[in-house]
């Protein structure tokens, strides 16, 4: 059984965060958002096809967040 590490608490916190309601990732700021970028990064779901693909889309996600917060606005609105 693998160890559940101080980086997968982190990553599980962050991502309570960002589903625990409708706004999502406007709730975190740019250091929360770029943490969990690497978080996610780092974490391998290539067995697993499925979960692959929600990483790429939630890592989509957070990439467009982090360039609305820099940049000050929303890119569709």
């Amino acid at each position: 059984m693998t160890e559940i590490t101080d980086e997968d608490k982190e990553r599980v916190a962050l991502l309570r965060l960002v589903t625990s309601s409708k706004n999502e990732f406007k709730n975190l700021s740019l250091e929360q958002l770029s943490r969990l970028q690497v978080l996610v990064e780092k974490k391998d779901y290539s067995h697993d096809k499925k979960a692959h693909k929600s990483k790429v889309k939630l890592l989509n996600k957070i990439n467009l967040r982090i360039y609305e917060v820099t940049e000050g606005k929303g890119i569709w609105g």
